[in-house]
C-alpha cells in the first residue's frame, strides 16, 4: 500500500482501501446501496470510484456478481485490491475503462440491475481543479447524465433495475432521459440533512420497459435534532 493509503472497516466484515488524499466515498454511496439492497443476479455499477458499492452490496444483496466500471486507472486499481483484500475475486470485477464503452466491454440487455453514483455538477459549474480525481467523480467530465441513464438501460435486461443517486435539483433532467431510454421512474425517495432542511439528495429506482407508475417513499433525514444520526441512518450503516 501506498504511504498515503488507509483501510476503512466498513462495519460488515469488508474493508475498503482508501486515497487519503484523494476523492472518497461518501454517505450518498451508502445510502444508494441500501436502496438497491433487494437486487440479485448480475449487476454492473457503473462510475465505481474505489468500489464501495459493489462491496456494500455483496454484504447487503442477494446479487451473484457484479460487474464494476471505473474510468480513472489509479481508482480501478485500488478498487482491485480491496476486492482482493476481501477475498470477493468471485463475486466482483473490476475494470478500468468509459462508460461509453461499456456495450463492447460488457455486451447489451445481459443485467438484472445497474446501480449508479454518477457525478452530480454540469462542466463549468462551481469550482474545478483540472482532471484530478475529486474533479473527475464530480463533475461531468468525462460523461454527462443523460449519458448515465441511455448507457444504463442498454445494459439492463427487459424489466432490470436502474438505481440511482443525484442532486434533487436536477430530477426533471433525470426524469426525461430516463422515460425516453425506455426506463420508467417507479421509486423515489428524498434524502434531508435533518427536519425543516432542504432535501439534497434524491435516491431513484427505474424498471426498464415498465408501465408509469411512481412511488414516493417517506423523506430520509440524516441527523436528529442534536445532530446524532437518526435511527434509520445508524441502522443503514450497521450500527443498530
Amino acid at each position: 500500500m501506498a504511504t498515503n493509503e488507509i483501510i476503512d472497516d466498513l462495519q460488515n466484515g469488508y474493508y475498503i482501501i482508501q486515497d487519503n488524499d484523494g476523492f472518497k466515498f461518501g454517505i450518498d454511496a451508502v445510502l444508494l446501496s441500501d436502496f438497491a439492497k433487494s437486487l440479485s443476479g448480475k449487476v454492473i455499477d457503473l462510475c465505481t470510484g474505489t468500489g464501495i458499492i459493489p462491496i456494500l452490496l455483496c454484504a447487503k444483496s442477494k446479487a451473484n456478481h457484479i460487474d464494476a466500471l471505473e474510468i480513472q486507472p489509479q481508482m480501478a486499481e485500488m478498487a482491485q485490491r480491496s476486492v482482493k483484500y476481501n477475498n470477493l475475486e468471485e463475486r466482483i470485477s473490476v475494470k478500468c475503462g468509459d462508460i461509453k464503452d461499456a456495450f463492447n466491454l460488457y455486451g447489451k440487455s445481459i443485467y438484472d440491475g445497474v446501480t449508479v453514483n454518477p457525478p452530480y455538477k454540469k462542466t463549468g459549474t462551481g469550482i474545478v481543479n483540472g482532471t484530478d480525481s475529486k474533479t473527475i467523480a464530480r463533475h461531468e467530465v468525462m460523461c454527462d447524465l443523460e449519458d448515465v441513464i441511455k448507457i444504463s438501460s442498454g445494459l439492463l435486461k427487459p424489466h432490470g433495475k436502474m438505481f440511482m443517486v443525484h442532486r434533487p435539483q436536477r430530477l426533471s433532467e433525470i426524469f426525461y432521459p430516463m422515460t425516453k431510454h425506455q426506463v420508467e421512474p417507479k421509486i423515489m425517495r428524498l434524502v434531508a440533512p435533518s427536519v425543516g432542511k432542504e432535501p439534497n439528495m434524491v435516491l431513484i429506482c427505474g424498471i426498464k420497459c415498465a408501465k408509469p407508475q411512481l412511488t414516493t417513499l417517506p423523506t430520509l433525514y440524516v441527523y436528529n435534532e442534536d445532530n446524532t444520526y437518526t435511527e434509520e441512518i445508524d441502522k443503514i450503516y450497521g450500527r443498530k
